[in-house]
């Protein structure tokens, strides 16, 4: 069965961005960088919410095209549409997250890149889909934002497998997630 990643830089505070969704406060260059493209590349499928998707609109992002050219796309959003979408580019209704999520799993191919979204990574982690959580943990302080999971944070434990500390003060830190509750009915 294929896991789940949750592959996402944080502050120390916990927050994946300002409330804006802005990112600039991240340190954007460093060895840390160079591992996390590097990583991109294991990943074949990737999951995201509508905001995470638009916000690389700013970076040249055309809508309805893959934001990572060698991955599958699953868009979550009940109002995004596109008139042209590329055939690597599917949008899921939330009503219809958790059957996706399973029959992706099922499927042959690479561990699933859930790419930011704090609301997205709460609605997963509620149904305890997330199988491991990869932190690009950044020396700063945001006070408050975007949480990586929008709030949510029993139910798990955290094992930690590995983390590499870097020069620029980043780390990374991978872990796989340990439910200790019950799954919530859908």
């Amino acid at each position: 069965m294929r896991a789940i990643i949750y592959h996402v830089a944080t502050s120390l505070d916990g927050f994946i961005a300002r409330k804006d969704g802005s990112t600039d406060c991240f340190i954007e260059s460093g060895e840390h960088v160079d591992d996390y493209l590097n990583q991109l590349k294991d990943y074949d499928t990737t999951i995201m919410g509508r905001n995470t998707y638009e916000y690389g609109y700013q970076y040249g992002l055309k809508p309805g095209h893959p934001a990572y050219p060698h991955m599958n796309h699953f868009i979550v959003s009940d109002t995004l549409s596109f008139n042209n979408s590329h055939e690597q580019v599917q949008i899921i209704k939330r009503a219809d997250l958790c059957q996706t999520i399973h029959q992706l799993k099922e499927q042959v191919g690479s561990p699933i890149y859930l790419c930011g979204g704090g609301q997205l990574a709460k609605q997963l982690l509620k149904h305890q889909m997330i199988d491991e959580l990869i932190i690009k943990l950044n020396p700063i302080l945001l006070g408050d934002g975007i949480h990586l999971f929008d709030g949510c944070c029993d139910g798990f434990q955290l094992d930690h497998l590995h983390r590499i500390n870097y020069s620029n003060g980043v780390q990374m830190i991978h872990y796989r997630m340990q439910y200790i509750t019950e799954e919530v009915a859908i």
